[in-house]
């Protein structure tokens, strides 16, 4: 039988001091859909937690129970039943050369290039790819009018195409590429915490101060501390992650690995000094 496999995505700010351009999904096989659903589910019910969770809402009074339920998401990670891919783009690095068309249609570009290439389906073993599988597409609301945005699923839907994704036979179906509301998806929702968590520590935002205040917010605070529970997980399963650098390892692990970031460079760039952090915080 052919196998089927569940893509989240997100995505979060476009436009930030030092990184910027950050995407996010999470993939998971059916065979452990509901296993996955029920457990975050019940947890979210356990700690009260009724309505959608979400990075912008993390805040001190509900700092310990976001790290309860990121607790449980990273136990789906750890395990394999949930793979995570992060992508982003250091400010710096200015893409050149672009045509006018790459320009205006930069978000979804980069959002093509995240989805073909941030899981390595191309570097599937032998073992994985004897039977056909089919890949469904869950975007959060995209952020875009609805022409841009179907244009956007066909580029999509033509990835079945690409010698890699028939290497690994996945097919996708039309009718499987679509928007979803995060609020009735809870790997979604987790998935956007650790996405904003990241994006909040490498643009420096644990540092903002209100104006006129010489101490930082609770809220401030309170993220940054759910930041550090985060990399605390991702560093039990590859010990001195660093969240700015792209993941190494061999070829085998774009697909094998349980959590990857990608820090994406353009071929042809310039570089805006004024865009580099000017110390090396430790993250």
């Amino acid at each position: 039988m052919a196998k089927e496999y569940f893509l989240y995505c997100d995505e979060s700010v476009e436009k930030g001091k030092f990184y910027s351009d950050f995407y996010g999904g999470a993939l998971v096989e059916s065979t452990h859909y509901d296993e996955i659903i029920k457990a975050l589910s019940d947890k979210k019910i356990e700690l009260n937690l009724l309505k959608e969770v979400k990075w912008s809402k993390v805040s001190s009074t509900y700092l310990e129970k976001y790290m309860h339920l990121i607790d449980e998401y990273f136990d789906f990670i750890k395990s394999g039943k949930i793979k995570i891919r992060l992508m982003f783009r250091q400010s710096a690095f200015e893409a050149i050369n672009l045509t006018d068309h790459q320009k205006d249609n930069g978000f979804f570009l980069l959002y093509y290039q995240f989805i073909k290439h941030a899981f390595g389906f191309s570097c599937m073993p032998e073992s994985e790819i004897k039977h056909p599988k089919f890949l469904r597409i869950f975007f959060d609301e995209l952020p875009d009018n609805k022409l841009r945005c179907e244009e956007f699923k066909s580029k999509i839907y033509g990835l079945q195409s690409l010698n890699q994704f028939v290497y690994a036979k996945i097919q996708i179906r039309r009718e499987d590429i679509v928007d979803v509301d995060s609020s009735k998806h809870v790997i979604l929702q987790c998935m956007d915490i650790i996405l904003g968590s990241m994006a909040f520590r490498l643009n420096n935002m644990h540092l903002v101060k209100p104006e006129g205040s010489r101490v930082r917010g609770k809220k401030t605070i309170a993220k940054e501390k759910l930041y550090k529970h985060i990399l605390a997980h991702i560093r039990q399963i590859i010990p001195n992650f660093n969240i700015g650098v792209s993941t190494g390892g061999d070829t085998d692990s774009r697909w094998m690995d349980n959590y990857r970031h990608w820090n994406f460079k353009p071929k042809e760039h310039r570089i805006d000094e004024s865009k580099f952090k000017a110390t090396k915080n430790p993250i």
